[in-house]
């Protein structure tokens, strides 16, 4: 799941930012989510959490403390917190691929923790983890 994206460039995700960030998300609890439908955007299925409001609320306070990053760059208004299953596909794919995941839906998952990624060039790599209260 994506809390903010995009976030910090990785040249300015130093120590002060990871320590910000360790005191605003540690500020909130771990919570369980389920997965129980999909959902589309244009060429993008993803699967949709329940309930949301505590993934919306960790987009909202981290994007109030770094205003300069604001949720999808900006460019819509309303957040959605999804888990992206595929993107840029055909709606004939998705469709397909939405077949299959409904056989194994429902589940659950408990977040307990927030991962700060960062692109490299190549791939996206871990760059630290911050705990959410238990």
């Amino acid at each position: 799941m994506t809390v903010l994206f995009p976030f910090l460039d990785a040249s300015r995700t130093d120590a002060r930012v990871c320590s910000a960030l360790a005191a605003v998300i540690g500020s909130h609890r771990a919570f369980d989510l389920r997965f129980v439908s999909c959902g589309r955007f244009p060429g993008v299925l993803y699967l949709a959490p329940e309930p949301d409001g505590q993934l919306r609320r960790l987009t909202e306070v981290i994007a109030e403390r770094w205003p300069e990053a604001p949720p999808y760059g900006g460019q819509f208004t309303e957040i959605v917190p999804h888990l992206t299953v595929a993107d840029g596909q055909d709606d004939a794919v998705l469709d397909e691929i939405e077949a299959g995941l409904l056989g194994s839906l429902p589940f659950a998952s408990r977040v307990a923790a927030v991962d700060l990624m960062v692109h490299d060039g190549v791939a996206w790599r871990e760059r630290a983890s911050f705990a959410l209260r238990e």
